[in-house]
């Protein structure tokens, strides 16, 4: 028997539909609020930012959304993605589990975000927009909506965290090869970016700072839409193909999870991977641990507070409630910048308020240890992102070890790091530095949350 097994699904097993969770939330996510009024917004106040086709899917509680004839076209190019049982890593931990993983990392763009950025793409040309903005930490979802404005004739304007945009110049050359443009974040372009830099002329950016870069530019401008890559429903909802087909794949397997485990910044791949095994569980299906990893230096559902926040520092969004450090707060710059981000998606957030979800959070170090000890086993090398998926898969399959129980462990793969091998180059190096937050910072950033009054 072959020490990696791989379960790939015929192209018409591709889902035909998006899966909603929301249908089958025991309680329903908290509103949204306008900024202004703090009274729960409708359609109309997102439209500067976002065609009504994607409003009413960010708004929908139907339990699934059909995938359009277009979209799925465009999906065959990699999907269905492979899952891979991993034989040899259970091999090398001496563990009594079971571990398999989904591969996203097959897709033009080297992720799962294809899948978002596609769906967004196809419904902007649809709406007649011809330009979009949208932020990037490390280029992973700028390089997504690139590929996608590519197919769909758009222009693509990426405003690119500025300290990911120096690590990482060849995520910038993917974006401009597929035709977009991209600026370093904080920038002299936006008003926003203007005074971020008169505050601080050597800020390192932030998610926060680029997403208000990119939709001041938007909200200006009557032929130009924005695009996020994680956070929203509508966003986690479109990554739902990749857990859809691992429940399938896993059916051919003849096996089940025990714990489902992805890496959160925004939370679009953990939901992708996590909300459909969820979904089954709440229709009374099997039970499942879902245990979603973040960065222990940007640390927002483990140590950030549940509240209503800006989804950026700008302060031009409007109010979600979700676990956030701040929207003023600006993290380390450690090589995982696609989780560099001030808070945790608010449909995420509300599922671990349930109890449907667990959160750890861990350091780069031993992230980088755990993405070698893979990449030796299985022979991926992964993104800095994908790293703390692979560790919480370790450290479930050791647990396991420990207590002598034989679970099934299942992870998102969500991306390769071939763009990212100047993060190696420091591991192997001993230069890579576990980043710490400033803690006063932090209060100082905690301080200043909206004061929204219950409701």
């Amino acid at each position: 028997m072959s020490d990696t097994i791989k379960y790939l699904l015929p192209e018409t097993d591709i889902p035909k539909d998006w899966y909603n969770i929301i249908a089958d939330l025991p309680e329903p996510p908290p509103p949204v609020l306008h900024p202004g009024t703090h009274e729960p917004i409708g359609p109309d106040d997102l439209a500067p930012l976002f065609p009504m086709s994607l409003i009413m899917q960010e708004v929908s509680g139907e339990r699934y959304l059909e995938i359009p004839g277009p979209v799925r076209d465009i999906y065959k190019q990699w999907r269905p993605s492979p899952l891979f049982r991993a034989r040899r890593l259970e091999k090398a931990l001496d563990t009594p589990a079971k571990i398999y993983y989904k591969y996203e990392g097959v897709s033009p763009a080297g992720s799962h975000k294809p899948n978002t950025a596609v769906a967004q793409a196809f419904y902007n040309a649809e709406a007649g927009i011809k330009k979009i903005t949208t932020e990037t930490g490390a280029g992973q979802w700028g390089s997504a909506m690139a590929f996608a404005g590519a197919f769909f004739d758009i222009e693509i304007q990426v405003y690119m965290v500025k300290v990911s945009y120096q690590q990482k110049p060849y995520r910038r050359a993917l974006m401009e090869s597929f035709g977009a443009k991209c600026y370093a974040s904080p920038s002299d372009r936006t008003q926003t970016g203007r005074a971020i830099l008169e505050q601080d002329p050597d800020s390192p950016g932030s998610l926060g700072i680029a997403i208000s870069e990119a939709v001041e530019v938007a909200a200006q401008r009557d032929d130009t839409k924005y695009a996020l890559g994680s956070v929203l429903n509508h966003v986690l909802l479109h990554q739902t193909v990749i857990g859809q087909e691992a429940i399938k794949q896993m059916e051919m397997a003849g096996d089940y999870p025990d714990v489902v485990v992805g890496c959160a910044g925004g939370g679009s791949n953990f939901a992708g991977i996590a909300f459909p095994f969820i979904g089954e569980q709440l229709r009374g299906g099997q039970s499942i641990r879902a245990v979603a990893v973040e960065p222990a230096a940007c640390p927002s559902m483990t140590r950030g507070q549940y509240a209503y926040d800006f989804g950026d520092t700008g302060n031009l969004t409007p109010l979600t409630k979700m676990h956030t450090l701040g929207s003023s707060f600006i993290p380390p710059g450690f090589h995982a910048g696609g989780l560099r981000y001030h808070g945790m998606s608010p449909l995420v957030s509300h599922a671990k308020e349930l109890g449907l979800l667990e959160a750890v959070a861990y350091h780069q170090t031993p992230c980088f240890e755990a993405a070698v000890t893979f990449a030796r086993s299985e022979g991926i090398i992964p993104a800095p992102e994908t790293s703390h998926a692979i560790k919480g898969a370790i450290e479930e399959a050791m647990r396991c070890k420990r207590e002598g129980k034989s679970e099934t462990i299942l992870f998102n793969l969500s991306g390769h790091g071939h763009f990212d091998m100047a993060a190696y180059t420091e591991y192997f190096s001993g230069k890579l530095e576990d980043r710490n937050y400033d803690e006063q910072k932090l209060s100082d950033a905690l301080a200043k949350l909206p004061q929204v009054a219950a409701s």
